[in-house]
């Protein structure tokens, strides 16, 4: 089994490029670490997700994780992810010091802080203006204390025509001829 992050600000367009990815990759499953995370536990979620995920997937067993409920702000019953060959891991922190030894490819969505924050919030709207409030600080100090960017892979960014990657500051060159998706 190979772990693929796919990390960046919120905002980013993680979710979005990690479905299409996805799809791409033959329908891999995606964990989103949105439903690992909770308000009490915004970055501190690791243990959590070593434990009912990372864990019994390298052991070829299928893994079950309590994906959290943001707007009933509790944790819901246990869902299955089964092994495969490649689990997208996307989210804030998905490339995070404890999980990239674990990761066969980290990816950093290439979009400037403010830009993806303003993105977010125009998504979810004045509903969770109060959380975004309390949300950037928290990410800022998270990239601050353990960054990803310096450790991707592959940076992509979005355009017109779909995606652009390159080359990340990881150095992990992917041979073969440039990575366009529409």
């Amino acid at each position: 089994m190979r772990l693929i992050g796919v990390d960046g600000h919120a905002g980013s367009g993680k979710s979005t490029f990690a479905g299409r990815l996805a799809a791409e990759l033959d329908g891999a499953p995606v964990l989103h670490l949105d439903d690992i995370a909770c308000h009490d536990e915004l970055f501190g979620w690791t243990g959590r997700l070593l434990r009912q995920v990372v864990e019994p997937l390298g052991r070829g067993e299928t893994a079950h994780y309590t994906p959290y409920d943001w707007r009933a702000r509790r944790f819901g019953p246990p869902r299955p992810l089964p092994p495969a060959p490649v689990v997208l891991v996307e989210g804030v922190g998905a490339g995070r010091r404890a999980l990239r030894p674990r990761l066969a490819l980290l990816l950093w969505m290439e979009l400037p802080c403010e830009e993806a924050w303003a993105r977010g919030r125009s998504r979810d709207g004045e509903e969770q203006r109060e959380f975004w409030d309390g949300w950037v600080p928290a990410e800022r100090r998270h990239f601050a204390a353990d960054p990803s960017r310096p450790f991707a892979d592959l940076l992509v960014r979005q355009s017109s025509e779909g995606y652009e990657v390159s080359d990340g500051p990881g150095g992990t060159a992917v041979s073969g001829p440039a990575a366009h998706s529409g």
